[in-house]
């Protein structure tokens, strides 16, 4: 039955027929699933014969993902969530709100449709919408392939009114065209064979609908549109032409070659001078309607040699033909580790002649062909390339090595690339971790839920806990469904996200078909949300509560941005047990100074930005024990993925299938944390103590202090922060101290005598001093930031007395909010 629907045609017998219902008693289970399903309990199906959609209820805080709410009121009841090929299971739409979203008064069944029909009716009395009466209907009817939906704005007032008709829709990629009035989109990732189409059918009582338009005193404005959705943009487009009530005539054909079905390619289909594509299904066959006239069809696919294809369409009939590819030219992979085992990697691909430059593997937010990489949750996997010579590279993160390899693939040929993959750095009795990524539910990215996962496995991190935005979810599932439980350990949980601090928070049981899947709601206050979560299901001593990219003078210094110092947040840093020092971007723990002053962008105006890891030396010095922790924060898997900072976690077990989160969290609470974008460091005392622990030790402490890199990182320089001040005495680099370093995978192995005065915290940093060595083959598009690690303080108490911090604010108050130019500027010229 869901093979049939992925390829449901207008001409297919009915196999059900229309019906709407609420989904709840039950019937829950027959909400339509697929990447962007967003239905739940309460919730309205609506379906017909060969299509199913979602209508939302209206609820307290009904809302969609956060591409549709984040940074406004932004909830949607009455909306359009959803809409897929019956049975298909294969939404790809967030939400359709026409003419805008906001609070409705009443969603409810219309009563008395037609036979063969089924409709939901939105409504916004007058009363409550400022004197504008709005209704949007959505209706089904069996044989057609898409929605009907009609608005209705009528102005109850006695003065002439302006009302916003422009129809919100989340979220593709593509800006889409438009063919004959019908706008369509594609789906994000192309494979998911998915398109959507929106014909006007008809208006009434206005020229121009979809922007600001003024209504009369008692006047009443009307607009129908057909919202159509097919396994592929151009079929989706025919069945808008057919809805409009155009003649158009059926192209059906199969793609093949000497290897059987083509699955891969694209057919375009020129409907306008944008051309419009139609996808195989899984036996190679694609069909799509269109007006008569003659057609010229392009079947491409990667590898293969592209083809024409001439065809006449009639009105009312069917053109079939079948098409012979070429066979692909193609690397075919054989990746194990030196157990023989296949495991998760990356391979990267540097088009080496002109043959081979224009390389797009596919969009960046997957991970089976990602611009010019290739993510597989396995060592097996076959990557079709245009014929050419590349530089292929393999990895799997940063304790693995590299495999490099100058590759000629020649047309209609496959070349064969096999080789293992040596574990080289020992962290034993550590396991990787990263506490933020994102995919599709968070709604700020469009990432496959699978492509995140095959991401992280492919970057060799071992525990990723769930946190979408703004809803509990469980990547468990995916993890099983794709094989990669001996690989990834993961706890369902949350990032709450407002326009104010995000906060980060497990473990959590996400609770089935209702909203944000049971997940409390943010508030401005990051003590109140804080407080929330941590009692949210109940208090556990495992629950782990993290500042997600914070503004640090907010938190700290000066709460509501008035420039005036009002301590923050009061109390907020004992509330929380951990906050992201790094965040994707920068490789800035030795910067000098609060704040940096750089161009934004393409613009040329400079501007101040603050300097976190500066921000969080500062407040250890004023005695806020902030565990530090190291983050991609990933939207993508390219240029945004994992693969940057990341932190590791000293673990009884080393087989990422036994992680206990319960074992690791009071390691973690008690910032026995360091954090990397590579480099393995290892920081102890004589004995034995680590990141996060206290000492009582006079005149000073040892600090054995060993850098393990793989063999496309390095470092040059080990710098020892005493109470966050650089110790120029303590700062050694290949240059200065070539008998510390070695060329091996142990880079650096040293024991440190750091002599103390009085109490203080020490940060160990291990990096390459200069840019000319990047991260490498990270997936983030922060990969050509310098390796770099550094860990949590070791805290040392020298006079007996229990650690105190100094006060030292080096050399500068903690910044304000609104810090000008000029004033950046006077700043940084009297730094110490």
């Amino acid at each position: 039955m869901k093979k049939l629907a992925l390829f449901m045609l207008a001409a297919t017998p009915a196999l059900w027929s229309a019906e709407v219902f609420e989904a709840h008693l039950g019937r829950e289970k027959e909400l339509p699933g697929g990447k962007e399903a967003d239905g739940i309990r309460g919730d309205f199906v609506l379906r017909n014969d060969l299509v199913e959609a979602v209508i939302s209820h209206n609820a307290p805080n009904r809302r969609a993902n956060m591409s549709t709410f984040y940074g406004a009121d932004g909830m949607s009841p009455g909306c359009l969530y959803d809409l897929t090929l019956r049975g298909a299971a294969n939404d790809q739409l967030t939400a359709y709100c026409p003419a805008g979203y906001g609070p409705v008064s009443y969603v409810r069944i219309v009563e008395g449709t037609p036979k063969g029909e089924s409709a939901v009716e939105a409504v916004t009395t007058a009363a409550s919408h400022g004197g504008i009466y709005k209704r949007n209907e959505y209706r089904v009817k069996d044989g057609q392939q898409g929605v009907f939906i009609t608005t209705t704005l009528r102005n109850e007032t006695d003065k002439p009114q302006k009302v916003g008709t422009k129809s919100e829709m989340t979220r593709f990629n593509n800006k889409g065209d438009t063919v004959d009035g019908i706008f369509w989109v594609d789906a994000v990732n192309p494979a998911h064979r998915c398109g959507y189409a929106i014909a006007s059918l008809k208006t009434e009582g206005v020229k121009n609908w979809g922007g600001d338009i003024e209504i009369a005193p008692g006047q009443e404005v009307v607009a129908t549109r057909f919202f159509a959705v097919g396994n592929s943009p151009a079929q989706a487009v025919g069945e808008a032409l057919a809805a409009q009530g155009k003649k158009v005539g059926w192209v059906k054909g199969t793609l093949k070659s000497e290897q059987g079905p083509v699955t891969t390619a694209t057919v375009a289909v020129p409907f306008t001078k944008v051309p419009v594509p139609a996808y195989p299904n899984d036996q190679g066959e694609y069909a799509f309607r269109a007006l008569p006239g003659p057609l010229e069809l392009t079947v491409a696919d990667l590898g293969r040699a592209e083809v024409k294809l001439a065809v006449k369409v009639k009105a009312g009939e069917e053109n079939r033909a079948e098409t012979m590819l070429s066979a692909a030219a193609r690397i075919r992979f054989e990746i194990a580790d030196e157990a023989g085992v296949s495991i998760p990697c990356k391979a990267h691909f540097e088009p080496l002649d002109q043959e081979a430059l224009k390389l797009d593997l596919g969009p960046k937010e997957r991970a089976h062909g990602c611009v010019d990489q290739y993510h597989s949750e396995k060592g097996q996997f076959t990557v079709q390339l245009p014929p050419g010579k590349y530089r292929v590279v393999v990895v799997r993160g940063p304790e693995y090595g590299h495999l490099a390899q100058e590759v000629t693939v020649e047309p209609n040929k496959e070349f064969v690339f096999k080789g293992t993959l040596k574990r080289l750095v020992d962290t034993t009795g550590w396991i990787s971790a990263d506490f933020h990524n994102h995919s599709t539910p968070s709604g700020d990215n469009v990432c496959d839920t699978d492509g995140r996962l095959i991401n992280i496995a492919a970057e060799h991190l071992e525990f990723t806990p769930t946190t979408e935005h703004n809803r509990f979810f469980d990547w468990e599932p995916t993890i099983q469904a794709l094989g990669l439980s001996p690989f990834i350990k993961t706890v369902k949980g949350v990032e709450i996200t407002g326009s104010g601090q995000h906060i980060n928070a497990f473990p959590f049981e996400p609770e089935a078909f209702v909203q944000d899947g049971g997940a409390p709601v943010w508030n401005k206050d990051p003590r109140v949300t804080a407080l929330t979560l941590r009692r949210w299901q109940g208090e556990r001593a495992d629950r782990w509560i993290q500042f997600n990219h914070p503004n640090l003078t907010d938190m700290f210094v000066d709460r509501d941005g008035d420039s005036a110092v009002d301590g923050g947040f009061v109390g907020v840093g004992t509330m929380i047990d951990g906050m992201e020092a790094q965040n994707g971007g920068s490789t800035d723990i030795l910067h000098d100074a609060p704040f940096k002053l750089a161009r934004s962008g393409k613009s040329l105006a400079t501007k101040v930005t603050q300097c976190r890891e500066f921000m969080w030396r500062q407040l250890l010095n004023q005695g806020h024990r902030l565990v530090a922790v190291g983050v991609a924060d990933a939207h993508a898997v390219y240029g945004n993925g994992v693969g940057c900072w990341r932190v590791y976690l000293p673990s009884s077990t080393d087989d990422p299938a036994k992680i206990d989160w319960a074992e690791l969290s009071p390691k973690a609470k008690g910032g026995n944390m360091v954090l990397t974008t590579g480099p393995f460091l290892q920081v102890s005392t004589a004995d034995g103590k680590m990141a996060g622990n206290d000492v009582s030790s006079p005149g000073g402490v040892e600090l054995k202090v060993k850098v393990q890199c793989t063999d496309w990182q390095d470092i040059n320089r080990v710098q020892v922060l005493v109470n966050s001040r650089p110790d120029p005495k303590l700062n050694f680099t290949r240059e200065t101290h070539p008998q510390m370093f070695q060329d091996g995978v142990v880079k650096f192995d040293q024991t440190l005598q750091v002599p103390l005065k009085e109490d203080a915290h020490l940060i160990v940093v291990a990096m390459h001093e200069t840019m000319d060595l990047k991260t490498g083959y990270g997936t983030s598009s922060y990969a050509s930031m310098r390796p770099c690690a550094y860990n949590n303080p070791i805290y040392v108490d020298v006079d007996g007395g229990g650690f105190k911090a100094n006060g030292d604010n080096l050399g500068f108050d903690l910044p304000l909010s609104n810090l000008t130019v000029d004033q950046a500027k006077v700043l940084l010229e009297k730094k110490p």
